[in-house]
This record gives C-alpha cells, structure tokens and sequence, in this order.
C-alpha cells in the first residue's frame, strides 16, 4: 500500500458514462480529504497516464454491460488495463456497479478490488469506500456480501463458531482482512513466518475455506471482521 504523506487522498477516476463521470467529478470535488487528479472514458486511456500521475486509489464506473460474469475477463473490454493489472501496480481499486454477480464479486476480490459500491452509492458510501481502500482494508456493500455469502460453500459443511478460533488466530484473520502478507503479520506479531502460516492454515482449516478471501468472507459474516 502507498501512503502519499498526507491527509488528502489523489483518485483518478474512470467511468465511459459522461454524466456519471460529470457527477462522480463533482462529488469528489466536494470533499476535501481527496483530490480529484485524473478522470478517464476507460480504464484503457487512464492506465496510460497512471505512471504520470501517481494516485492513491482508483475509481472505476463499471456499467452493466461492462461485466464479464463469467470470467471476470475485464481485459476484453479494457485492452489489458485490467482490475488484476492495477492490483498488480499496487492500486487500491475501488469499484461502482450494479448487481454483480457473486462469481463476478468472488473474481474481483480475488483479483486486489478493495472495495465494491452500487453505481447509486453517495459520497457518504463512496468517501469511507475510498478511505478504507486507501488503508488496504476491504468494504463492501451489505448486499454484496449477503450475496456473496451466499456463494460460500465450505468444503465441509460446516463452519467454525466464533469460540472455535483462537484469539491469536482472530487477530490474524482480521490481519488478512487488512491486506497484510506472511512476512509484515510475523513482524507485527513478533512471531515467524512459519508459525503466522500455521495459523493462516489453521483459520483456513477451522472456517472450511478454500482460500484467505473465503476466509475473510466467513470472518465479516461471522462478526469477527468489522468492515
């Protein structure tokens, strides 16, 4: 995560509607905790111009039709200026859009998305949205999560109570909620790399996850991440 050393946050924003780019420029414009420094037609122009401007965090207006249930191949209409490629910059990406699916949702995180909004969301919605973003944290919108709840399945059957993981591996899971690797959870715990492992594998194994998103999806529904 990069921390620009200030209390304002530098968004570029992206959305091939005119109006809803006209809005979210306006709205942002209005908050003076974030400083609106590039505002695009497509993800495609504005990762041409990423390197020169240096944001915080990215928005992207995702239309209906801009969605690729399926495989989450956002490429195809991006030009390979994916949601993967802007993660892979470390890009916190905040993205609006209507009625993703819940394989659409899983994909997304899974592919470094912080943060998932209704395109109808208010600046009371979209500002915390970006702020979290911002600190590597993952909000998401009540329904999304419902539905993306919905989705998990564990490879079980079951999942663990609260009670059932202990303390350390709840301060580790909410770690995971937070975006932290291995390496920065064992240095902020003052314990190895190998053991922060065993408790990642632990969580995993407790909660029937196949995987540290799974895993953090289980923890918000269970009360123990607090988004």
């Amino acid at each position: 995560m990069r921390q620009n050393g200030g209390s304002v946050i530098r968004v570029v924003l992206a959305a091939a509607s005119a109006v809803r780019r006209a809005g979210l420029e306006a709205t942002i414009a209005k908050t003076t905790t974030l400083k609106l420094i590039g505002s695009f037609q497509s993800a495609q122009t504005m990762a041409s111009h990423l390197a020169d401007l240096q944001p915080d965090v990215v928005v992207l207006d995702l239309a209906g039709s801009e969605l690729v249930s399926n495989d989450f191949d956002l490429e195809r209409k991006y030009s390979g200026a994916s949601i993967a490629s802007l993660s892979a910059a470390g890009l916190p990406v905040v993205v609006l859009v209507d009625e993703p699916t819940s394989d659409w949702t899983a994909h997304a995180l899974k592919s470094g998305v912080k943060a998932i909004l209704p395109r109808d969301s208010g600046m009371d919605e979209i500002l915390p949205a970006i702020q979290a973003a911002y600190a590597g944290l993952v909000l998401l919108d009540p329904e999304v999560t419902q539905n993306l709840v919905a989705r998990v399945q564990p490879r079980n059957g079951l999942t663990a109570a609260p009670e059932d993981l202990t303390p350390r591996e709840i301060e580790v899971l909410r770690m995971l909620a937070e975006g932290f690797g291995n390496r920065e959870m064992a240095s902020r715990l003052g314990i190895s790399d190998h053991t922060v492992k065993f408790h990642v594998s632990s969580i995993l194994d407790k909660l029937g996850a196949a995987s540290r998103t799974e895993a953090v999806t289980l923890g918000i529904r269970m009360g123990l991440i607090l988004l």
